[in-house]
């Protein structure tokens, strides 16, 4: 099927109705969206619930901003106008310097002589943008825990609107909101000083319980696996074809999992196939639990103390991976993401992801996140030994990038500024929740 055969067949506009169902690929229920359900309601093992869309046909809005072009396949109700997406195009200088002769780049980040618009550099402004387009008309408030770059884009796509918003990182990721351009009194950053993601996440899931809020629901939240999933709908619409291998660095593998799901969902619709393309999956050296589950290390299930977590995180090249709680067995999740595509998990060193920022930097003309450079640097070590043949045709995620040129000209004193920091040792406090309860006092606690 031809990219131009893809655009054609989009005349037909979103309907103000939910235009999907939700469906658990455990147990085959089937349920109505009330733009918040997270998880099945029958009882069984865990499993991540599924979109169906009534148009099984890829289509795409062209009338419609960045990501929302393709709402025939998002979870969504409503949009936000100047959306960003993802640009896909075909590398040459980071291809040649790879020896790969059918490369295609997925740009997640600002870039503007390629058109690329995402202002937080990241593609965690995909799941905002879909995450809001799925609430419902008056949603609790949303709880988002992130080491720093998913709570940077909520802060930008949830500034624009009226939802209230709760945004809980580690201090260490407070510079992440230097590209911010302003966050509105309806969302509140709160920042765990000394503290690491799963202190944000562990946090977050206490203030999820209180009447009034809601957790965003990372993986569990369908709009964030499919707004992710627009990065490969850009790639086929460009491309015209599936590709045969994906690469990208990640954290929790919502992305990865994503464009699993979407890939089965363009072969089920008859113009591509037959397979999906093969998940090439990357993460830092040294902390890779989604690397060490896959290859059955015997210590990737043993408990891992706070400090110890806390020395290993601060050693990586890419802090922004360090997910110790990745939806790996789960039905829908990792692992069957990966046997079902034939796909592997590669760790990368610091220095070799440094050497891939700079080569990227050197021949494509941009700066790249350092998970990015991750991806770049386990491609490059696949093409070497012999994983990905010269002539595949291949898909590489740039999740982040551009920050640099984003960054440029701005004030120093930029860096978000929390309504409240906390110590981790005050986590537990029933104190710490009222005082986070009564950051919202307009919160429907019926909610």
């Amino acid at each position: 099927m031809s990219a131009q055969a893809f655009v054609q067949n989009s005349t037909v506009p979103t309907p103000p109705e939910r235009h999907y169902d939700l469906v658990c690929p455990a147990c085959g229920h089937t349920m109505a969206d009330d733009g918040l359900t997270l998880r099945c309601p029958e009882d069984h093992a865990p499993a991540l619930l599924r979109t169906r869309y009534r148009d099984q046909e890829p289509a795409v809005s062209p009338e419609s901003d960045g990501l929302y072009r393709y709402r025939r396949w998002l979870p969504v109700v409503r949009t936000l106008p100047g959306a960003g997406g993802t640009v896909v195009y075909r590398s040459e200088g980071l291809g040649r310097a790879l020896g790969l002769g059918d490369l295609w780049i997925a740009f997640n980040g600002y870039w503007p002589e390629r058109g690329a618009d995402l202002r937080t550099g990241t593609f965690k402004e995909l799941e905002a943008y879909a995450v809001f387009g799925r609430l419902p008309e008056r949603p609790p408030v949303l709880v988002v825990p992130s080491v720093g770059n998913t709570a940077a884009a909520f802060a930008s796509v949830f500034s624009r609107t009226d939802v209230e918003c709760l945004l809980v990182v580690p201090g260490s990721g407070l510079h992440r909101f230097a590209t911010v351009p302003g966050i509105a009194p309806t969302v509140r950053l709160v920042s765990i000083t000394g503290g690491d993601y799963d202190d944000a996440i562990e946090l977050a899931e206490r203030v999820s319980a209180l009447p009034g809020f809601r957790a965003v629901g990372g993986a569990w939240n369908v709009a964030r696996r499919d707004g992710l999933a627009t990065v490969l709908l850009s790639a086929v619409e460009a491309m015209g074809a599936l590709p045969e291998v994906y690469v990208q660095a990640v954290g929790s593998a919502v992305g990865a999992i994503a464009v699993h799901e979407a890939a089965t969902r363009l072969i089920a619709s008859g113009r591509y196939g037959p397979a999906t393309p093969r998940l090439l999956m990357c993460q830092n050296e040294g902390v890779a639990p989604v690397h060490r589950l896959w290859h059955g290390c015997p210590e990737a299930r043993r408990p891992v103390g706070k400090e110890e977590r806390r020395a290993a995180t601060g050693r990586v090249y890419a802090d922004e991976l360090v997910n110790q709680h990745p939806p790996y067995s789960l039905t829908g999740g990792i692992e069957e993401a990966l046997r079902t595509s034939g796909g592997d998990v590669l760790p990368c060193p610091g220095e070799d992801a440094r050497a891939a920022t700079e080569l990227f930097a050197r021949t494509e003309g941009i700066d790249i996140e350092p998970a990015a450079a991750v991806a770049v640097a386990c491609l490059g070590r696949s093409v070497r030994e012999g994983r990905v043949s010269s002539g595949t045709r291949v898909l590489l995620n740039i999740t982040g990038g551009g920050r640099a040129r984003l960054s440029a000209g701005m004030r120093d004193d930029r860096a978000a500024r929390p309504v409240l920091r906390l110590d981790p040792s005050t986590l537990e406090s029933p104190g710490t929740l009222q005082r986070i309860r009564e950051l919202f006092p307009a919160a429907d606690v019926s909610a």
